[in-house]
């Protein structure tokens, strides 16, 4: 048996090019045997039959003359939206596999106000979450959270002397045997925020490698960005099939 880079592997059972199956592997888009591929320079055996996730399109919620409001698909980060939309600027971002509302200004001005709206956390920004456990109240996680960014990957972690203030409330939705749909309104916005703070009250989000628990029947972070709410503008992007997996309405 023989063995090669995964992402040359996939480039030739493809027949695509070498830069364009690593991009897939990075994007967290590629399975061998039921598994993501984690490590496009990975070696791999060359007779693994890959599995391909198709990405969904970037959707416009609105738009007018001073704010552009877009639903984020799974898998594309917010530096590759930025890519697409060239001539705006990015207001607040979205981990790579999280989906949902993400906001562009379309000017400087508009730019500025908006600013300051989400350092005065008067900006509305509502989740929805699968987590492993049963949530049947209300709760409130308030622990200072530390980042560290190790060349431009970050993780982040519970940290009451070092870390910044961070708030996240937690409203039950369903429970379905040990798991629940939870709704999430977050007042800050910390690095993995949202991610961090459930995995720290023992509600990991399904789907979460680095913080979360993994299923074999879902590809990414099961945590979308539902409604975000700034000024008089309120957006909202519904959420994709993977939220419906376990039976969830």
């Amino acid at each position: 048996m023989s063995y090669d880079k995964a992402y040359k592997v996939l480039a030739k059972q493809e027949g695509i090019s070498n830069s364009k199956a690593k991009d897939l592997i990075d994007k967290g888009l590629v399975k061998a045997d039921g598994k993501k591929v984690l490590i496009a320079r990975g070696e791999i055996s060359s007779e693994v039959i890959f599995t391909i996730k198709k990405l969904d399109s970037i959707k416009v919620i609105f738009q007018d003359n001073e704010i552009l409001a877009l639903n984020k698909p799974a898998f594309l980060t917010s530096d590759d939206l930025c890519k697409k939309f060239p001539n705006y600027i990015l207001l607040n971002r979205l981990d790579k596999e999280t989906s949902g509302v993400i906001l562009f200004a379309k000017n400087e001005e508009f730019q500025q106000k908006a600013i300051k709206e989400f350092k005065a956390n008067r900006v509305y920004k509502e989740y929805i979450a699968i987590v492993d456990g049963k949530v049947i109240e209300e709760q409130v996680v308030d622990t200072a959270i530390l980042t560290v960014r190790n060349n431009s990957i970050a993780k982040s972690k519970i940290s009451a002397k070092k870390g910044k203030p961070a708030t996240t409330r937690i409203y039950p939705m369903f429970v379905e045997g040990n798991k629940s749909k939870i709704r999430i309104v977050i007042d800050t916005g910390r690095t993995h925020q949202i991610r961090v703070h459930l995995n720290s009250i023992a509600m990991p989000i399904i789907g979460d490698s680095v913080y979360g628990k993994v299923v074999s029947n879902v590809a990414r972070v099961l945590l979308h960005s539902k409604k975000t709410k700034i000024f008089d503008y309120t957006f909202e992007a519904p959420e994709p099939r993977e939220f419906f997996v376990f039976g969830f309405k």
